[in-house]
């Protein structure tokens, strides 16, 4: 089984991996890979969309005769990065009540008499 990550999720881990560097699409995904399933045509549209809301920026830096594009996180980015992992917070605590409670006594009776 794979737990599916959503979208605001998967916002606050590239944004967190942009606040330690910039980085190039390629290389962001192969860092992601090292912890998440996540298909590279996934990615792409991520970081449209974050360019989109003013969270990252960009910039070309020439790499064997072709340009690289690099993603920056913000300060926006930092901003929405802080509600991320807030918000990121709150659910794992809300989850955790669940998964860490103690297994209760099962309330069947043994029939002994065989």
């Amino acid at each position: 089984m794979s737990i599916q990550i959503s979208t605001e999720l998967l916002d606050g881990v590239v944004l967190a991996i942009l606040r330690q560097e910039d980085m190039y699409g390629y290389a962001l995904t192969q860092r992601i890979q090292e912890s998440l399933t996540l298909s590279p045509s996934t990615l792409y549209p991520v970081l449209r969309r974050l360019k989109a809301q003013h969270w990252l920026i960009t910039y070309d830096k020439p790499f064997q005769g072709r340009n690289r594009r690099y993603y920056q996180i913000t300060p926006a980015g930092l901003q929405q990065l802080e509600i991320i992992t807030r918000e990121w917070a709150g659910y794992k605590q809300r989850l955790n009540y669940f998964f860490e409670q103690p297994a209760l006594p099962t309330t069947m009776e043994v029939n002994d008499d065989n």
